[in-house]
C-alpha cells in the first residue's frame, strides 16, 4: 500500500504551479420565486463561448474563465429571453437574476433545451436511476426510505432504525449490491456509519445502477451499484435539523462549509445523533407468552431490548477552486453506535435481553480533484481513506425471557435460565473484532474531444482483522487467528459521442484481484514451540461490458446496456461475524452473472403546462454460485444463526416501469412498477428463491402551494403508496406437507403522508410526516416485523449565505 501511495502524494505535491482562473456561480429563478430548471445559459466572452443549462435549484457554473467581461443570454420555454453582463475580476463571482414567466413565446424565441445532470445520467445507456433529493431532504425520511420508492429497488431490513439493511436490485441483493459514498464504498467505514447515518441534507443525488456498473465505481458490484453523491458547493453554507418521533426517536444533524475567498481557504464539518428505542408492537406466531405447563399465549408486545444510538462527525480542512486543484482536503470521519439485538436471525418465542453490540471508527482522508490538470480534458481524482474498526459482542446474561418483557418459566413454573450462560447459544461472549483499514480508489480521464474520453480507474481496499473475546482465558485468545484482506479493481473505460450525440457507447474491462491470508497459532507436537500456520488464497478474475443509448428523437431513447460481473466473496462471508449472527463459511466461492438490460424512454413530452416521463427496463441476470443465505426449511427457522454459502446457479428475469407526470412544476405523480422471477437450481432441484419478494409497487403524490398564510412561503403535500407482493421465505414443503400458508409473508399495503412549510426567509423549513397510516402490519426479511404507525416533526434550519 505504501509503494501505491507514494506516487499519489508526489502527484499532489507537483501541482501547484497551475495557471489560475476564476469561476462563476450563478442561480435563476422566476418571478413567481420558483427556480428554474433545464434554461439553456450561453456565456460569450472574447473567443470563448459556452453552454450549460440550470439545474433543479436553478444553479449553473462555468469554471476557469480568464479574467474579464462576458455577456450571459438565457432562453427557457417558460420565461422571456434574458441577456446580462458579468465581469470575472475574482477567484469566485456568484451571480442571481429573475426571468419573466410568459405563456405564449413566438418560434423565434424558442430555443433547445439542454439536460440536466440526472437526464445525463440516465441517457447514458446504463440502467439507472437518479434520485435528486432537494425536496425530501427537508423530511423525515431515512435514506434507505427515499430509495426504497425507486422502481426496481427494494430494501431488506430488519425491523427499525438502526437495524441491518441490505439493497435488492432486480433480485441480488446482499453484498451482490455495493453502496458507495462519492465512489468510495461505504463498508470502509463500518457498521457504525450507515447509510442512513449520512443527513439527506447533506446528499445532491443517489444514483442507482441496476446489473451494469460504470467503471468509475470500480469494485465488484455484481448486482448494480447505489452511489451517493454528496454536495460539492464551494460556497458558504450552514444547515441544522433535528426530528423527534414515535418510539422515542430523536435525529439531529448539522453540516457547513465556511470558504475564505482571497486564499480559496475551506472548512467542511458535520455532525449527527440518531437514537430510538424501536419499541414498536410486533405480533404473529412467535410472539407468545409462556405460562405453566409450557401452554403459549399469542400476545400483541412491545420490542424491549431493541434501542439504538449513533454519533458520529466529520471535519476537513483544505483548498477549493484554487490553481492547483478544485477540491483538496484533508480530514478525519469518527464514529460510533450501540444496538441492543432483540432476537437471532428470525424472531423466535425467547426474545434476548441485554444482549448488545458496540461499534466505533475513525478514519483519516485525502481527497484531491483537478479539471484540466496540466492539459484541457485530462481530470485527476484521488480518495483515500485509513484508519481503525472495532466491533464488540455483549452478550452474558443467562436468563431466558418472554415476549412480555418478563424472565420465561418452565413447565414447573420456575425462572428459566439458560444452559450456556448466554442469550445466545455458544456461551456468554465479549468479543472484540479489531481492524486496520485502508481503501484508496483513483480515476485519471482524459477527453481527446467532445466525441471521445478514456478512463481509467483503479481501486484498492484493505482489512487486516483480529478476533479476540475478554471471556476467554489468554491460552485461547492466543489461539486466536488473525484475518487479513486485501482487493485491486482495475478498469478501463472509452466513452463514445456521435452523431449530434444521438448516438453514446461506454465499452469497458475490469479485472479483479483479491487476497487472503489466514494466520493461525498451533503448537508444534515435535518442537513445543508456538507456531503460525499461514494459509493463503489468491482470486483473480476479469469482467466486460457495454452500454449503447441511441435517441430516435428528441423524446425517445433506447438503451441497453451488458456485464459480464464478478463478486468476489467479502469479509463477513469468509470470515463471519459474531455481532450479526453469521458464522465464517471460508470455503465459499465468488460468484459471477451475466447481466442484461434492455430499455426505452419516452419524453418528457410537453403540452403547455403539462409534462409527463414513461421509462420501461426489461432484464435477465445469469447467476453462477450465487451466494446468500442458506435455502430456507421448517427445519431451520428457528436458527439464531446463520452463514453464506453457494446457492446455485439460476436465472433472474423480470420488467420495471415508470411513470413521471408534472403540472406546472407544482402537481408531480409518480408510479413505478418491478416483477421478476428468481430461479436458482439448489442441489439438482429449479426452485424460487425464497425470502425474496419478486412484486413491488410505488406510487407518489405531491402538491404545493405558494404564499400560504404569509407571503413568501410554500406549503407541500405529500402522499407515498407502497405495496409488496406475498412470498414465502422458506420453500415450498411439498404436496404432502400441511403448513405452507404457515411461512408466507402476506401481500403488504403501507400508506405515509407529509408536509413541509417553508418560511418567508427560506431559513426555516418545518415537516411532519406520518408513516404507515393505517398501521398495516409490514415485513421484511425473514418475516421480521417493522414499525406500525409512527408520527414525526421535523425543524430544519438553513443559512445559504454568510
Amino acid at each position: 500500500m505504501k509503494t501505491y501511495l507514494t506516487p499519489v502524494f508526489i502527484l499532489l505535491l507537483s501541482l501547484f504551479s497551475y495557471s489560475q482562473n476564476g469561476h462563476l456561480y450563478g442561480e435563476i429563478a422566476f418571478n413567481n420565486e420558483e427556480p428554474v430548471l433545464g434554461a439553456q445559459v450561453v456565456l460569450r466572452g472574447v473567443n470563448i463561448e459556452r453552454i450549460t443549462s440550470s439545474g433543479i435549484d436553478g444553479e449553473f457554473a462555468f469554471k476557469n474563465l480568464p479574467y474579464g467581461t462576458y455577456t450571459i443570454e438565457t432562453h427557457s420555454l417558460e420565461a422571456k429571453p434574458h441577456t446580462i453582463e458579468a465581469e470575472i475580476n475574482a477567484v469566485e463571482q456568484t451571480l442571481k437574476y429573475i426571468l419573466e414567466i410568459t405563456e405564449f413565446q413566438d418560434l423565434e424565441e424558442i430555443h433547445l433545451r439542454t439536460k440536466t445532470q440526472k437526464e445525463k445520467l440516465e441517457d447514458e445507456g446504463f440502467a439507472v436511476n437518479v434520485i435528486e433529493t432537494k425536496e425530501v431532504s427537508q423530511r423525515n425520511l431515512q435514506t434507505t426510505e427515499l430509495l426504497n420508492t425507486s422502481v426496481g429497488v427494494k430494501i431488506r431490513q430488519n425491523g427499525g432504525l438502526g437495524s441491518q439493511a441490505q439493497f435488492s436490485l432486480n433480485g441480488l441483493s446482499g453484498s451482490a449490491v455495493r453502496i458507495f459514498i462519492d465512489g468510495i464504498p461505504i463498508s470502509i467505514y463500518g457498521s457504525s456509519f450507515s447509510i442512513n447515518s449520512i443527513p439527506t441534507s447533506m446528499i445532491k443525488r443517489i444514483e442507482v445502477y441496476k446489473g451494469v456498473v460504470p467503471g468509475y465505481l470500480a469494485d465488484d458490484a455484481l448486482g448494480g451499484a447505489i452511489n451517493i453523491v454528496m454536495h460539492q458547493s464551494t460556497k458558504s453554507n450552514f444547515n441544522a435539523s433535528v426530528s423527534f418521533g414515535s418510539f422515542n426517536t430523536i435525529q439531529a444533524s448539522v453540516n457547513g462549509l465556511y470558504r475564505f475567498d482571497d486564499s480559496g481557504f475551506t472548512i467542511k464539518a458535520s455532525a449527527f445523533n440518531n437514537y430510538s428505542d424501536n419499541n414498536y408492537k410486533v405480533w404473529g406466531r412467535s410472539v407468545v407468552d409462556k405460562g405453566l405447563g409450557g401452554v403459549q399465549t399469542p400476545i400483541v408486545a412491545r420490542r424491549f431490548n431493541d434501542a439504538y444510538r449513533s454519533t458520529g462527525g466529520m471535519l476537513q480542512v483544505g483548498f477549493t477552486n484554487v490553481k492547483w486543484a478544485d477540491q483538496f482536503f484533508i480530514g478525519v470521519t469518527g464514529s460510533d453506535d450501540y444496538k441492543e439485538v432483540q432476537h437471532g436471525t428470525f424472531m423466535t418465542t425467547t426474545p434476548y435481553k441485554d444482549r448488545f453490540l458496540e461499534s466505533d471508527a475513525l478514519l483519516a482522508n485525502l481527497t484531491y480533484q483537478k479539471k484540466d490538470l496540466f492539459t484541457k480534458g485530462l481530470d485527476v481524482n484521488i480518495n483515500g481513506s485509513f484508519g481503525k474498526r472495532n466491533r464488540i459482542v455483549n452478550d452474558t446474561v443467562a436468563k431466558a425471557y418472554s415476549w412480555t418483557g418478563e424472565p420465561a418459566i418452565n413447565f414447573k413454573g420456575d425462572q428459566y435460565d439458560y444452559a450456556w450462560g448466554s442469550q445466545q447459544e455458544g456461551g456468554p461472549t465479549l468479543a472484540t473484532i479489531k481492524r486496520n483499514v485502508a481503501s484508496v480508489r483513483t480515476g485519471v480521464s482524459y477527453g481527446i474531444n467532445r466525441h471521445h474520453k478514456f478512463v481509467f480507474n483503479h481501486f484498492y481496499s484493505g482489512i487486516d482483522r483480529e478476533d479476540s473475546d475478554a471471556l476467554k482465558s489468554l491460552l485461547e485468545n492466543t489461539f486466536v487467528g488473525t484475518r487479513n484482506l486485501d482487493k485491486n479493481i482495475f478498469s478501463l473505460t472509452y466513452e463514445l459521442s456521435a452523431f449530434n450525440n444521438k448516438l453514446k457507447a461506454n465499452l469497458f474491462g475490469k479485472y479483479y484481484e483479491q487476497k487472503t491470508v489466514n494466520i493461525d497459532p498451533f503448537i508444534n507436537s515435535t518442537t513445543g514451540q508456538l507456531e503460525d500456520e499461514i494459509t493463503t488464497a489468491n482470486n483473480t478474475d476479469n469482467g466486460y461490458g457495454f452500454t449503447i443509448s441511441y435517441a430516435l428523437s428528441p423524446t425517445i431513447t433506447i438503451l441497453t446496456s451488458a456485464e459480464k460481473a464478478v463478486r468476489l466473496p467479502d469479509e463477513t462471508e469468509v470470515f463471519g461475524n459474531d455481532g450479526d449472527n453469521v458464522v465464517a463459511n471460508p470455503s465459499i466461492n465468488p460468484e459471477s452473472s451475466k447481466n442484461f438490460n434492455l430499455g426505452f424512454r419516452f419524453g418528457a413530452f410537453r403540452i403547455k403546462k403539462h409534462a409527463f416521463t414513461i421509462s420501461t427496463n426489461l432484464f435477465t441476470r445469469n447467476i453462477k454460485d450465487r451466494i446468500g443465505l442458506p435455502i430456507e426449511t421448517s427445519l431451520n427457522v428457528n436458527d439464531e444463526t446463520i452463514f453464506y454459502e453457494n446457492q446455485g446457479s439460476g436465472t433472474s428475469k423480470g420488467y420495471e416501469a415508470q411513470l413521471d407526470y408534472n403540472y406546472n412544476n407544482n402537481f408531480k405523480f409518480n408510479f413505478n412498477i418491478s416483477q421478476f422471477e428468481l430461479k436458482i437450481v439448489n442441489r439438482g432441484v429449479e426452485i424460487d428463491v425464497p425470502n425474496t419478494p419478486f412484486d413491488t409497487m410505488n406510487a407518489g403524490l405531491s402538491y404545493g402551494f405558494s404564499n400560504l398564510f404569509q407571503k413568501n412561503t410554500r406549503l407541500n403535500l405529500y402522499y407515498n403508496l407502497y405495496y409488496t407482493g406475498e412470498f414465502s421465505y422458506v420453500v415450498p414443503q411439498g404436496s404432502n406437507t400441511v403448513g405452507d400458508d404457515f411461512f408466507k409473508v402476506p401481500e403488504q399495503w403501507a400508506q405515509d403522508f407529509g408536509l413541509s412549510y417553508s418560511f418567508p426567509n427560506e431559513k426555516v423549513v418545518m415537516s411532519f410526516d406520518i408513516k404507515n397510516i393505517f398501521d398495516k402490519p409490514v415485513y421484511d426479511n425473514l418475516s421480521v416485523q417493522k414499525p406500525g404507525r409512527a408520527f414525526y416533526l421535523k425543524l430544519n434550519y438553513f443559512i445559504n449565505k454568510f
